[in-house]
């Protein structure tokens, strides 16, 4: 009998044939002891989970996994060395001891994961300390989106976030480097809409001199359509060899070309922890969010945490060092004693990278040191 991971189409069978679990539930002493606790060096919570289900991608973008690195014989995690389903539930239990209340599926590209529906069935029954549902988002490069956002939907997915850099598809393609359409990654994004995943977000990493003429016309693209679009600036995460500050088109330069054909008017709210500076369209055609952590780093207020598809615990994107979790997963172990470890290790968290790299930028050094490829945690 083959494993339920073995087969995505074995979720339809197993969440109709079997009985609803009930809401997983925590040992409220515990907990709240817990949360009292759970503050890193710079009093900054633990509030997001992004777990990484897979390290691999079927793309090869220039800034993230390029092709001269990222080769036929790159050393990927192979099957036996990710976590479990079973794993990574145990592990997200502990997570939400400790505060957290948003999980983010992330990869390399997550629905390269075989049967990802059932580890979302599983994550969507658990329940805060508090008893208030947890939010589930999963962040793709939309290539499987169109055939997977209902399967999705139905086991529990609330949001999804598709990246996409380029409507010109030449551009697209140049960037992603595997020659794949930016029609299917449009249809995905269709059909994530379609299947209530709403708000769908849009991320377009910006660099200088590759696509920021692509900026208007997916402004424009996406104007009511109840799509919210991010405009990132490129980042030297790790495996982006190629980056340097010159490749850098600022937030306020992306804003400023928006400004030039729409009004914008700051949202007067914005999400505690929101990573994006968020602007509505003056004319109501819905809003757009700049992600500025080169030219304006938000460290802190940076409450996530990372978990790569191997169980290691990475406190920053731009970490150089990891927690390995995996010897607390046992069968034999309850989440509380996982939590315990995760807390020790957050308190000792004092990540501020990018806005240390203003710093180093000033005295006039470079990154001379690896940070971990961004493809095992994540963006």
């Amino acid at each position: 009998m083959k494993h339920p991971e073995a087969d995505a189409n074995t979720f339809h069978y197993a969440l109709r044939g079997a009985q609803a679990a009930p809401p997983v539930a925590f040992n409220e002493a515990d907990s709240t002891s817990l949360l009292s606790e759970c503050t890193d060096k710079l009093g900054r919570p633990l509030k997001d989970l992004r777990l990484s289900v897979i390290d691999q991608c079927n793309f090869r973008c220039t800034y993230c996994m390029p092709k001269e690195v990222f080769t036929k014989d790159f050393p990927f995690l192979s099957s036996t060395s990710r976590m479990s389903f079973d794993q990574m539930t145990f592990l997200v239990k502990s997570f939400v001891m400790l505060g957290v209340e948003k999980i983010r599926i992330t990869g390399g590209e997550p629905l390269l994961r075989k049967g990802l529906e059932i580890l979302i069935e599983r994550l969507a029954r658990l329940r805060t300390p508090e008893g208030k549902d947890i939010e589930i988002a999963l962040t793709t490069n939309g290539s499987l989106l169109a055939a997977k956002a209902r399967s999705l939907r139905d086991a529990g997915l609330q949001r999804v976030t598709v990246s996409l850099d380029s409507l010109d598809d030449a551009v697209f393609q140049r960037m992603n480097d595997v020659g794949f359409p930016v029609a299917r990654v449009l249809e995905g994004i269709e059909a994530a809409t379609a299947a209530g995943l709403s708000p769908v977000k849009v991320n377009t990493v910006v660099e200088k001199g590759v696509n920021e003429n692509q900026i208007l016309p997916i402004a424009r693209y996406f104007r009511n359509t109840g799509v919210i679009v991010r405009f990132i600036e490129f980042m030297d995460v790790g495996g982006a060899a190629s980056w340097a500050r010159k490749s850098v088109f600022t937030s306020d330069d992306s804003r400023r070309l928006i400004e030039s054909e729409f009004a914008l008017q700051p949202q007067l709210t914005q999400r505690a922890n929101e990573t994006a500076c968020n602007f509505d369209y003056a004319d109501g055609a819905g809003s757009v969010g700049f992600i500025s952590s080169v030219s304006q780093p938000f460290c802190g207020d940076c409450t996530r945490a990372r978990v790569s598809a191997d169980g290691k615990m990475f406190t920053c994107l731009f970490a150089t060092g990891s927690f390995d979790l995996k010897p607390w997963l046992g069968e034999a172990l309850a989440p509380e004693a996982l939590a315990r470890k995760i807390l020790g290790h957050w308190r000792r968290r004092d990540d501020r990278y990018s806005e240390l790299r203003g710093v180093r930028a000033q005295a006039g050094s470079k990154k001379v040191y690896p940070t971990v490829r961004m493809s095992l945690v994540g963006g």
